[in-house]
């Protein structure tokens, strides 16, 4: 149908109960799951509610031997990475080594069930563990009051997982959304910078050593206590690290490598712990990881502590890092996901997060969620299902009865160094230049990380970013992007005449298009930019001698207004009548038209004045202003042309 014999549509609003659900279905349900239960029977919404909330019912009916095939290999191959991970990880987080292992026995089978990404492998994370031991450890000191400290991380770890299992069922993911890229990547990388130094302790053999996490303090503990390194334990750490580094630039120049940089970590371990057995390392000045009890984990729930006390650390220790676990854990299973076409729910993935680490916190494990290096590793072993965690957690388990107390020689030095190799790949440097090439802001605000966790701590640097990220956030907000149109040459196509130079302008029409919801917060600026905009034309048009008549607001990209924005579009109106510009309207969204329905907004400014399109509006324009122009007589009075009585009619849509 031609688009001349359209008409804007006036309906009546519709009712506040229709746009609350349409309101809530797109704030909490923008991917619309119950679109597969419609023209289901009754039997057929229980089957897919139970696939929905449990992704294992899924997949599970059409596992193929074939399929665990790839999945026992992938679960084979991580299980190597998982126990020299768990041991360095425990250490960073001031917890006992067998507590890194039990991390990657329970927490994965939970994950195997309902988790969402094919990819993704459980396990802890060095920043969290980091951060965990630097937010507990102000209130319990690891090694004074152990069995206090303890308890409280797994406290802490208790009420992460209440806090992720929630944001996953009330589907606010969008919180997580405030950890932008630029702010995990700095994030990030000044947390590997950190723990990079904090392994000076083992791989110098220190004894004594601060516990702050900053450089500053850091390198200063390192050099105060200079008497006590051993040089023995720097020969050890720089060779294993230097075998670390290989492997991985092995498998950078090789991906099809990709198991011998994963097997490296494992390799470091099992040859430290023989070179520790057979030369008594202890007496070398090399401390080993010491006794690592054999059996399962065994159950925490009754040492879940919430005194007053220490309450308010607890919560934010579980906040802080189970936010940064769900941001990393999601992002990492998205970005592998993606690679293979295949969509990951946010939503659910939070479930799954906070339902391992409830569990976890019941059976002595600490905070878990998707690490990269390991997820990495598990794709490229060829995983097709979350069985692979599974896997793992079976191969975690035997080690955990069988094999656990072999482990117990293994060299401190050797765990610094497969944590500095870790964290050496965390330093993304070419992003960061990526960020400044692109958008200065954005490097900005990874910079406040990476410097804020580097020489301040990671709480205030991570605090610092997200609230430079929330500042930008609100610029856009108060300062919409608004532009001049113009018509494009050879066509009826209406662009930013500031993108477009050559788009031809309107003599005494001015298009302008407001790209945001005008609310509260940007209402004066939006009046005050359009009415620049207006000064600016009309100082353009006096030196050809022709007038403004007419200033025309493309609203297709307003997608909602409040109060405070009707009163702006009133107060427009006004200041434009009276300087005897009129004012128009073009394609209003479906909520700012009923707003300004029920506002009276449209009663006042002429259903006439509102427009379909912007070439309508053109020409109803040009017809309008045809008219002869106003004349002024002696007196100063104004007088109209004959032909302006038919200009109403002239204008009806």
């Amino acid at each position: 149908m031609d688009s001349s014999n359209r008409t804007v549509s006036f309906a009546a609003p519709r009712g506040f109960g229709t746009t609350l659900k349409s309101d809530l279905k797109e704030t909490f349900f923008p991917d619309d799951p119950f679109k597969q239960f419609e023209n289901q029977k009754p039997l057929g919404k229980v089957k897919k509610g139970l696939q929905y909330l449990v992704p294992i019912c899924k997949w599970l009916p059409k596992y193929s031997l074939k399929t665990f095939q790839y999945d026992v290999l992938a679960g084979i191959t991580i299980t190597s990475l998982a126990i020299p991970q768990g041991i360095s990880y425990a250490k960073l987080g001031q917890v006992p080594p067998i507590v890194g292992l039990y991390s990657s026995f329970v927490p994965p089978i939970i994950y195997a069930i309902f988790g969402d990404s094919k990819y993704l492998a459980v396990g802890t994370v060095a920043a969290c563990s980091l951060l965990i031991a630097e937010i507990i450890g102000e209130v319990a000191s690891p090694k004074t009051e152990p069995a206090l400290y303890l308890h409280l991380v797994f406290t802490a770890t208790f009420v992460t997982g209440i806090m992720q299992t929630l944001l996953g069922v009330l589907r606010l993911g969008i919180l997580v959304d405030f950890l932008s890229h630029s702010t995990i990547t700095g994030f990030m990388g000044g947390t590997a910078v950190i723990i990079c130094l904090q392994q000076l302790k083992g791989l110098l053999g220190l004894k004594n050593f601060t516990t702050k996490t900053d450089v500053v303090n850091v390198l200063k503990s390192v050099f105060e206590h200079r008497k006590e390194w051993r040089w023995e334990s720097a020969v050890m750490g720089i060779i294993f690290l230097i075998l670390l580094q290989f492997t991985r630039w092995l498998r950078d120049r090789k991906p099809k490598l990709f198991w011998v940089s994963a097997m490296s970590p494992l390799v470091v371990v099992v040859s430290g712990c023989l070179f520790a057995y057979f030369v008594h390392a202890q007496d070398h000045g090399i401390p080993i990881v010491g006794e690592l009890k054999r059996g399962i984990n065994p159950p925490s729930i009754q040492f879940l502590n919430f005194d007053r006390k220490y309450f308010p650390q607890i919560v934010k220790a579980g906040a802080m890092t189970g936010l940064i676990a769900l941001a990393e854990g999601i992002a990492i299973g998205r970005s592998f996901g993606i690679m293979r076409n295949e969509n990951v729910d946010g939503n659910k993935e939070m479930v799954a997060y906070g339902l391992m680490n409830i569990v976890g916190s019941f059976t002595s494990c600490y905070l878990t969620t998707g690490p990269f290096s390991k997820t990495a590793v598990n794709y490229n072993a060829g995983a097709k299902t979350p069985m692979s965690n599974a896997v793992m957690a079976v191969f975690m388990g035997l080690v955990l009865l069988f094999l656990a107390p072999l482990f117990s020689y293994t060299p401190l030095v050797a765990l610094s160094a497969i944590i500095m190799s870790a964290m050496l790949g965390l330093i993304k440097y070419e992003e960061a230049i990526e960020l400044f090439k692109v958008d200065k802001f954005d490097f900005v605000v990874c910079m406040a990380a990476f410097f804020g966790v580097a020489f301040i701590s990671m709480d205030m640097g991570l605090g610092l970013s997200v609230v430079l990220g929330l500042v930008r956030a609100l610029l856009y907000v108060a300062r919409p992007g608004t532009c001049k149109l113009g018509r494009l040459p050879d066509s009826v196509l209406y662009r930013d005449i500031e993108q477009y130079p050559d788009a031809a302008r309107n003599s005494g029409i001015i298009v302008l298009q407001i790209g945001s919801p005008i609310y509260f917060a940007n209402g004066n600026y939006v009046r005050e930019r359009i009415l620049r905009w207006v000064r600016d034309e009309q100082s353009h048009l006096k030196t050809t001698g022709d007038e403004l008549e007419h200033v025309m607001l493309e609203l297709s990209g307003v997608v909602t207004i409040d109060m405070t924005g009707l009163e702006t579009m009133k107060e427009i109106n006004k200041t434009l009548t009276a300087r005897d510009v009129k004012l128009g309207i073009i394609n209003p969204r479906l909520k700012v038209m009923e707003k300004m329905i029920t506002s009276h907004f449209i009663d006042k400014l002429g259903k006439e004045n509102v427009y379909l399109s912007i070439e309508e509006a053109i020409e109803n324009c040009k017809f309008s202003t045809s008219k002869p122009k106003k004349t002024t007589n002696e007196s100063g009075d104004s007088s109209k042309g004959a032909g302006d009585a038919s200009d109403d009619a002239s204008q009806q849509v």
